[in-house]
């Protein structure tokens, strides 16, 4: 049986859009002290945008995502740049049985396992996997927040079909109180879970309207919106709509180039 999240992030090709979030990946990396031989699981990894350069600070990486495409392109990223200490495995981060207890320092996942279902089951094998007195830290973006990603997923919504019922959005992980609970649920007291609201910016020399393309034709989530717009006629309603906002929230200066702000939540979690 096809496995929905998986189909998700392997329909379109996400190193696209990757490619506008290296320098926010690099510097949130940058803040979470790194040092040479850290044992670090980056998990809903993608091609690399964090996990690259958490092994370029030295640190032993393991990164594991569901899309057999972004595993592929990680590998082949590691290895231009040299990287022996990093490796790329399909996985599913609501069980991480292949990887043994207590035995990572740090576990990232920046935009990644929040879109898994399950939401207990991923902040239990999270906190299985690391070690006491390791870190969870977690990249989430924010439901109802004015900037880029929220309104993009936003819009989207309304023109796709209504979720199955038992669906779990994926913005909860944007809420404290859900977070709290979820790790509370994998025995972590609330008092070991800390909160920062942060800013991701996607940066491209191109100008908006073709980051627009691009989340339409490689974003899973949008690419699903397109399609069902179009059985509808709305194609060209809900294209107008990312337009709009893309354009809105470009800072860049120069319309012939792109600079978004995302804000997000910052999850760490001490176990």
């Amino acid at each position: 049986m096809m496995n929905a999240n998986k189909a998700l992030w392997e329909k379109g090709d996400f190193t696209v859009l990757a490619d506008t979030m290296r320098e926010s990946g690099s510097a949130l990396v940058a803040q979470l002290g790194v040092t040479h031989g850290l044992k670090v699981l980056d998990l809903g990894c993608g091609d690399g945008t964090t996990a690259l350069p958490e092994a370029q600070l030295g640190a032993d990486v393991l990164g594991v995502d569901i899309a057999r495409n972004l595993v592929a392109a990680g590998n082949v990223r590691a290895k231009a740049a040299g990287l022996t200490n990093l490796t790329f495995q399909e996985g599913d981060g609501t069980d991480l049985s292949e990887l043994a207890d207590d035995t990572l320092d740090l576990v990232v996942s920046i935009f990644g396992v929040m879109f898994a279902p399950r939401p207990f089951d991923v902040a239990k094998e999270m906190v299985r996997v690391t070690r006491p007195g390791g870190r969870i830290v977690m990249g989430n973006w924010i439901p109802g927040d004015p900037t880029l990603v929220a309104q993009i997923l936003k819009i989207s919504s309304a023109y796709t079909p209504a979720p199955p019922e038992g669906f779990i959005s994926p913005m909860l992980w944007g809420v404290e109180e859900q977070v709290i609970e979820r790790f509370g649920a994998a025995g972590v007291s609330k008092e070991n879970i800390s909160f920062i609201k942060d800013t991701f910016t996607f940066n491209a020399s191109y100008p908006t309207a073709i980051l627009v393309s691009n989340f339409k034709n490689f974003y899973g989530p949008t690419m699903n919106a397109f399609e069902a717009a179009e059985k509808n006629g709305k194609a060209a309603d809900l294209q107008r709509e990312l337009e709009a906002l893309f354009a809105s929230q470009n800072t860049s200066g120069n319309e012939a180039t792109t600079s978004i702000p995302a804000k997000f939540l910052r999850v760490t979690v001490q176990c």
